[in-house]
């Protein structure tokens, strides 16, 4: 908190002008409140976990429940399934947006009530039986979880704005580190009395003569099961260590539940009252003396509740919702929406793509391959559009293809992985710089020209080269190196778009009392279009792959993501407090004074 405090004084002598001090340059070293932003940026952590776990074996989970099903369905289910999840955050992080701007709720209170909910969800899935049962279990874990509104306006909240670029860039960092773990645990932890059978299967440490029982029958529960751990010892960390940072809201202290504390403070109040005669008590002034607070505080509130100057504190006011809506407002969420539509499309489609089955006729030979007959009047390109190579892979023209990866649950966690991978490196190897050199704005829109490129290309992975014949796993340098690439343009767009997001969002707030509003407004918007993103996408992929045009649902998603590259620029970044309520211009003209706010487009 030392850090803190310094910022803290620094602002202040800024604003009464009794000494003129150079602000500190911020660093990661000067960062105010590293403890509370390390707690807050593992509650992300924990909750993108339990997102990049289910991803890496949802597919397979989903063809447990009914092996009969064909992929195109599966391809629609799994959509489903993920959209289940942001589907209920439609409604609900607005409201949970609200809660977190109530004084009798808080940010700490919502934050860990959607870890818990999202643990208990986390069981849910892991012991489902059926697609019905899944759904319904991330539906809860959605409706529950809100998560990140709270999340990022407590980082807003403790962090002086000169260090909202590094503390913000915490949470994506948090993203990339989940997507690094999550796959490989929960991909190594799916079937543990196969996979890992030396420890849960017959015979194994833990297996006795027989395997454990409740994995065997439930072979996804443990890969979900790491999650809830993850979550519920979050929630504690959270519940014992992270400050509120409402106004208004005084931390939960547990000792005020102590009866005898309880008993002792309404004697003392009866005694005073009896002494001095009735007179009428304030319902604050009542709940503190009923939490224990000294009597000089809660007189202290009386005065300043009445007009005194002892307090010399204003009440907090608190812009109306439907002032909320300026322009700066609209276009960050438009922009946010199709950022998160295509995020959540790329996501299902990936997981689809490597999945989906390698295409093989078996014992056909090249040359019966280049024998099948073709339309008579058919232009000769199209007359050689069938063709075999060496592999057996079956292609039918440069853009008409059926193929996957066929990848297993492993070897998509590894896949999955490399994403993680590659948004860590570049997210503290080359985001500060670029960040520094040519600024947020700039940054954020030319990152946006990265996803159509990657979106156009993931496609024309399965007809790389590949050290194996379907339809086995496809693997190789070749395949590796593509997938890579398509990963490293992805992961680059999305290493400066997220933090920028987050920011723009955050700066957006055109009044300071309803921040937590825009990010329950903000989560709402994202979580209707990851929401849509995962279904549609899950339904192109299926209609089209069917048809035999297995990259026309990426060359969808690619024309979404080129919208956003022109939606952004109308973008631009907010002060967070474009609306000054009547009794705050000297306030406002202070703060001016001593420097520091948006800096437009």
């Amino acid at each position: 908190m030392a850090h803190s405090r310094q910022a803290s004084t620094h602002h202040l002598r800024n604003r009464h002008g009794s000494e003129s001090v150079p602000p500190p340059k911020p660093t990661w070293l000067n960062l105010p409140n590293k403890f509370q932003l390390a707690i807050l940026a593992l509650s992300r952590f924990v909750d993108f976990f339990q997102m990049a776990a289910l991803q890496t074996y949802m597919v397979h989970q989903l063809k447990s429940f009914d092996p009969e099903l064909p992929d195109q369905v599966i391809a629609h289910q799994s959509g489903v399934l993920q959209g289940a999840f942001t589907a209920a955050q439609i409604v609900t992080s607005i409201l949970w947006g609200r809660a977190a701007d109530q004084p009798q709720i808080g940010r700490k209170t919502v934050l860990n009530i959607g870890l818990v909910g999202t643990g208990i969800g986390c069981i849910g899935v892991g012991f489902s039986k059926t697609y019905g049962q899944a759904v319904f279990w991330r539906f809860v874990s959605g409706a529950i979880n809100g998560t990140v509104g709270s999340a990022r306006t407590m980082v807003a909240e403790i962090t002086p704005k000169p260090w909202h670029a590094r503390a913000f860039l915490l949470l994506p960092a948090a993203f990339n580190f989940a997507n690094m773990l999550g796959p490989m645990l929960s991909g190594a932890l799916v079937d543990p009395t196969v996979n890992l059978a030396h420890y849960f299967g017959p015979g194994g440490t833990f297996g006795g003569s027989t395997g454990v029982a409740w994995m065997e029958k439930n072979p996804y529960a443990a890969a979900n099961l790491i999650s809830t751990v993850l979550l519920f010892s979050e929630a504690l960390l959270v519940t014992f260590f992270l400050e509120e940072t409402l106004k208004g809201k005084e931390p939960f202290q547990w000792e005020t539940l102590n009866p005898i504390r309880l008993a002792q403070s309404a004697y003392e109040h009866a005694i005073r009252a009896r002494n001095r005669g009735y007179q009428l008590v304030h319902e604050t002034q009542r709940q503190g003396l009923l939490n224990g607070q000294e009597r000089s505080s809660v007189e202290m509130d009386r005065l300043a509740s009445s007009g005194g100057k002892a307090g010399e504190s204003r009440p907090v006011q608190r812009l109306p919702f439907r002032r909320i809506w300026t322009s700066n407002v609209l276009w960050t969420l438009l922009s946010i929406a199709i950022f998160d539509f295509h995020m959540g499309a790329f996501n299902n489609l990936w997981i689809l793509f490597l999945a989906t089955p390698r295409e093989f006729i078996p014992g056909v030979s090249d040359a019966a391959a280049q024998s099948v007959p073709q339309p008579a009047a058919a232009p000769k390109d199209e007359q050689l559009a069938v063709r075999r190579d060496l592999e057996g892979l079956v292609t039918r023209g440069v853009f008409k293809f059926a193929q996957g990866l066929a990848f297993p649950p492993p070897t998509i966690g590894f896949a999955m992985a490399i994403i993680g991978f590659i948004g860590i490196a570049l997210q503290f190897l080359l985001y500060p710089t670029a960040n520094a050199k040519w600024g947020q704005m700039r940054c954020f829109r030319a990152s946006l020209f990265l996803f159509p490129a990657a979106y156009y290309l993931a496609p024309f992975i399965a007809l790389l080269p590949s050290a194996t014949s379907p339809p086995e796993p496809a693997s190789g340098f070749y395949v590796w190196a593509g997938i890579g690439f398509v990963v490293l343009l992805q992961v680059a767009a999305r290493t400066f778009a997220l933090p920028a997001s987050i920011m723009l969002l955050n700066n957006s707030s055109p009044h300071p009392s309803v921040l937590g509003t825009i990010h329950g407004v903000g989560n709402a918007c994202s979580a209707t279009f990851r929401t849509l993103g995962p279904i549609l996408a899950g339904y192109w992929f299926g209609l089209w792959t069917e048809r035999g045009i297995v990259g026309m649902a990426w060359w969808i998603v690619a024309s979404v993501a080129a919208l956003g590259c022109v939606a952004s620029y109308w973008v631009r970044n907010g002060t967070g407090h474009e609306i000054v309520l009547p009794g705050e211009e000297q306030e406002e003209k202070e703060a001016q004074t001593a420097g520091g706010s948006g800096n437009g487009r």
